[in-house]
């Protein structure tokens, strides 16, 4: 069971941490995805941590959102900065088979999900 944190208000330009976490077992073996829904829009990707540690963003968050775990946290992060008006969503992270190859974040790829954190931007 994945459970994200960190959602909340905020203005453009500002930042958010987001977390994932598990109960009842150990992320360290997963890739785990963040993915994001906005009202009337279709889930899309935003980046990916593998098992090992490699890391995977789409271009419109390249330089700004930077995706992290803590194993001895059992903790994933998505560190997003310069948030602006295109952000807000329901962010969900997801977990893929233990120790598979990923690469871009493909919603066909993880079978794991949580019930997602709003991120609102707003001035």
């Amino acid at each position: 069971q994945l459970v994200e944190s960190g959602g909340g208000l905020v203005q453009p330009g500002d930042s958010l941490r987001l977390s994932c976490t598990a109960s009842g077992s150990t992320l360290a073996e997963y890739p785990i995805g963040w993915f994001r829904q906005a009202p009337g829009k279709e889930r899309e990707g935003v980046a990916v941590i593998s098992s090992d540690g490699a890391t995977y963003y789409v271009d419109f968050v390249k330089g700004r959102f930077t995706v992290s775990r803590n194993n001895g946290e059992n903790t994933v992060y998505l560190e997003m900065t310069s948030l602006n008006p295109e952000d807000p969503a329901v962010y969900y992270c997801a977990a893929a088979a233990p120790r598979a190859r990923v690469g871009l974040p493909r919603i066909q790829d993880y079978n794991s999900w949580g019930q997602g954190t709003q991120v609102t931007v707003s001035s």
